[in-house]
């Protein structure tokens, strides 16, 4: 009986200790891909207000770059990108509300499973035959969309 129970115990911290380091490698896999993410940057329509550089080089805001919400700062409700991104302080950090999933059209707006932030709303891209596989996928006149893919069978 002692046998049985130290042999179920070993399995049981095996297991455990294998589900530990998934976890753990999935999570650090996670940060990886949103720390590259971070290296995008927004050149901005206009100029800030406040700012006396009128250079377009030097008018750009790094993806996740810090700002204040409470205190007149750098991105909020300023347009990038020739109008396709959105600039917000969300959580202290600049987001695009027009294409950011966990902020979609305002911050702390979070994105369901299969959806993606298209113009600031949240899209199923798995069935939307405007938007199948990604914002602005979409499928010929006839094709339906099916799993991301136009005509799928």
């Amino acid at each position: 009986m002692a046998t049985k129970l130290l042999k179920l115990l070993t399995v049981l911290s095996l297991s455990l200790a294998l589900l530990h380091s998934q976890t753990s490698v999935s999570s650090s896999s996670a940060t990886i891909l949103e720390d590259d993410d971070d290296q995008e940057e927004y050149i901005l329509d206009a100029p800030f207000a406040h700012s006396h550089l009128r250079s377009r080089f030097l008018a750009s805001v790094k993806k996740g770059s810090s700002c204040n919400s409470q205190k007149k700062n750098k991105c909020n409700g300023v347009w990038a990108n020739g109008g396709t991104s959105l600039l917000y302080c969300c959580k202290n950090h600049c987001r695009n509300v027009l294409g950011d999933a966990n902020n979609c059209g305002r911050c702390g707006s979070k994105c369901k499973l299969n959806e993606k932030c298209c113009g600031g709303r949240c899209i199923n891209v798995m069935y939307d035959r405007y938007n199948c596989g990604k914002c602005g996928g979409r499928c010929k006149k006839g094709l339906k969309c099916g799993h991301g893919y136009c005509g799928y069978a």
